[in-house]
């Protein structure tokens, strides 16, 4: 007879696997673990310590074990797979949820199907890479879903891509969401009307402080890296200050190619780091650019849509499902394209009513569709669905 499996709530012990601990990896978890900790669940966060997530996550509530993985595969992998297997044997919990590729590669190993799995990729693994290391991610993540009791994807594109990479898993699609509370009103009372001024939130912000009013500042929030695309960024920049030569561009993040970054941006970008809360710089920005090389559905332009602010992305994934209708003209462009992206932005930054237009349409598009509340619901729904299956005889024991 198998035994029974609790639900989701009180008694049920969820455990989060995670590597990266931060950007929007970072920010979803904490989303969960807030929702789940509320709903009376016991949550479990196995991640680095370094980083924002572990002590973010412990002051929600969750039980925190320190699991030393890096971002990639590496000869550490094996005692990645042990260190997690010791936290499952630890913890007991009723479901294993990794989230990314790493957690997904080094948890599914480590569990092997003896404890209701679900697998997040944030982002397929095979898209970061080519060759015989992309070849080797997209066999690895067909194989894996003998070990995954469910795949979320976090977009309809993104669970396309996966198919169209060979993977035949049970898909759940359960979209990003954002604490509209905390990005989709200003300090006033009336909405949407308070986000199009910046002129408060710069003041507060000293790099911005000093700007004229009338200064057109574009934002990108993202991790310093490839993927997020800001390279391309500042090709594209140079084309649009010689349209708008006082425009300023502000990256705020911070991670491995910051030194290069700053090497090749001109003195009108303005690199703000990582920072605590990013609500108030998309506040003080005119137009918010994302252009990612690939992603899954990013949460950036989520927030700063629920802050008021059109968005510019890169057409990857989840982006065409973020953007409000009828917004894709303008609001996208081709990846890895820098005339397309400049073109855009210039366009934007030059019709300051066709923006506000557009930025109060996706402020009220994410408030209704991505509203964190509902992805926390969604979520709950995928646990209660997996953990209430029977565990076939196949499952193999967790390694000692």
């Amino acid at each position: 007879m198998q035994p029974e499996r609790r639900r989701p709530g009180a008694g049920f012990t969820a455990l989060h696997l995670v590597q990266p601990v931060d950007g929007g990896v970072a920010r979803v978890v904490l989303d969960l673990v807030g929702a789940q900790r509320d709903a009376g669940v016991r949550v479990a966060v196995a991640c680095p310590v370094e980083g924002p997530l572990a002590a973010a996550a412990a002051r929600l509530g969750a039980e925190v074990h320190c699991w030393r993985a890096t971002r990639d595969p590496g000869p550490g992998l094996i005692r990645e797979i042990g260190q997690a297997a010791r936290v499952v044997r630890r913890v007991r919990p009723d479901l294993v949820h990794a989230h990314s590729a790493k957690a997904g590669l080094a948890g599914r190993l480590a569990v092997r199907g003896r404890v209701p799995t679900v697998f997040q990729p944030h982002a397929w693994s095979f898209e970061a890479v080519g060759g015989v290391t992309g070849r080797l991610a997209g066999h690895w993540e067909r194989w894996a879903v003998r070990w995954t009791d469910r795949v979320v994807c976090v977009s309809d594109a993104e669970r396309r891509t996966g198919e169209r990479a060979g993977i035949r898993a049970p898909w759940s699609v359960v979209h990003n969401g954002v604490d509209v509370g905390r990005f989709g009103s200003a300090d006033g009372p009336s909405g949407p009307a308070d986000l199009t001024d910046t002129t408060a939130a710069r003041a507060a912000l000293p790099p911005l402080a000093a700007l004229r009013p009338d200064t057109p500042v574009v934002l990108c929030v993202g991790r310093l890296c490839r993927q997020k695309g800001q390279d391309i960024l500042l090709r594209a920049w140079r084309q649009v200050l010689l349209q708008l030569p006082r425009a300023r561009l502000v990256l705020v993040g911070d991670g491995p190619d910051a030194a290069a970054l700053r090497a090749a941006a001109p003195p009108s970008v303005l690199f703000a780091g990582a920072v605590p809360d990013t609500a108030p710089w998309y506040r003080a920005a005119d137009l918010v650019v994302l252009p990612s090389r690939w992603e899954g559905m990013a949460v950036a332009p989520l927030e700063a849509m629920a802050s008021g602010r059109t968005v510019v992305l890169s057409d990857v994934d989840g982006a065409r499902e973020s953007l409000p209708p009828g917004r894709e003209a303008l609001c996208l462009v081709p990846p890895e394209d820098p005339p397309a992206l400049a073109a855009a932005l210039g366009t934007l930054l030059r019709d300051a009513p066709l923006r506000e237009a557009i930025g109060r349409q996706g402020h009220q598009h994410v408030l209704s569709t991505y509203d964190v509340r509902q992805t926390a619901r969604a979520i709950a729904d995928v646990y209660r669905e997996v953990a209430s299956v029977p565990r076939p005889e196949r499952r193999e024991p967790i390694p000692q």
